[in-house]
């Protein structure tokens, strides 16, 4: 199975940390900040199921333009394989 070394940025590993900081932030947008601060310092790589929720956020309408970025940021270190 092959890696992917990308790793978050330092902009969303902060973007990320305000999010989960945030008492007002929804599940989802939770979700989304803890995937990506997972992968800023580790050589983790996004797994299926999260891949699957970043891509239904990239998707959707609903969503704001931050867990758009988180999602977008997530799936570009996700398995290339999957």
């Amino acid at each position: 199975m092959s890696t992917n070394s990308k790793k978050t940025s330092s902009r969303i590993a902060t973007i990320a940390s305000d999010v989960l900081h945030d008492r007002n932030a929804s599940d989802i947008s939770k979700r989304l900040a803890g995937s990506a601060l997972a992968q800023s310092s580790t050589s983790r790589q996004t797994g299926a199921e999260m891949e699957e929720v970043a891509a239904r956020v990239l998707s959707s309408d609903k969503y704001s333009a931050i867990n758009k970025e988180l999602a977008a940021s997530i799936l570009s270190q996700s398995n290339k394989e999957r």
